[in-house]
């Protein structure tokens, strides 16, 4: 059977792309997972999630990423809430992976409500395990997870080369607070790549 999980990176930040990810599995390769140390990816180091991701990419039977950047997530965030705009891209990632079962980490906190939307959205039918903390739970969602933070700090990582190094892009970063002050102060308004939707006061 082939399984797949589903997680996020950079739902909060007001700087860079927030990614989605889904990969499938056969269930043959789940105990390699856990033997080579996959977990929830806030539980790793970066070096150690740089070289999982290699790994996961070649047990993997498909990996499907979505990156939404904030120009495109500011106009989606004009008509739907975040949890909805998830729903709707995570649901696109599984009709494309097609595994006959997906954990799916729900930003929800009630993961009952994110698994009617998800569905609403699907044009496949496979079974559904939508819970929080997900990526603490199931295998195949720690390996999305890490998929996803990686691919997430490798934009940043391309940001911070051609815009100079703004930290995390989190506004508890102050490093990210005082590149957006100077931004502003020298361009008179937010760069293209800061999500415009996010309530901060320069």
């Amino acid at each position: 059977m082939i399984t797949a999980g589903l997680d996020e990176a950079g739902r909060g930040p007001i700087l860079g792309p927030l990614v989605l990810c889904g990969v499938s599995f056969r269930e043959s390769n789940l105990h390699e997972l856990r033997r080579i140390g996959v977990r929830d990816s806030k539980l790793l180091s970066p070096a150690s999630r740089e070289r999982l991701f290699d790994q996961i990419m070649k047990l993997a039977v498909r990996v499907e990423f979505a990156e939404i950047w904030p120009n495109q997530l500011d106009q989606l965030m004009a008509e739907k809430n975040l949890n909805e705009i998830e729903a709707e891209f995570f649901s696109r990632i599984i009709d494309k992976v097609k595994p006959s079962l997906a954990y799916v980490d729900s930003p929800d906190p009630r993961p009952q409500l994110f698994e009617e939307r998800l569905r609403r959205y699907l044009k496949t039918s496979p079974r559904l395990v939508v819970e929080n903390g997900a990526d603490r739970k199931y295998v195949q969602v720690s390996a999305a997870s890490i998929l996803a933070k990686v691919r997430r700090d490798r934009r940043i990582k391309e940001l911070h080369e051609k815009f100079g190094d703004f930290g995390s892009g989190y506004l508890t970063d102050p490093r990210t607070v005082s590149f957006l002050r100077e931004w502003i102060r020298v361009h008179g308004s937010l760069p293209d790549f800061a999500r415009k939707s996010w309530k901060w006061k320069p």
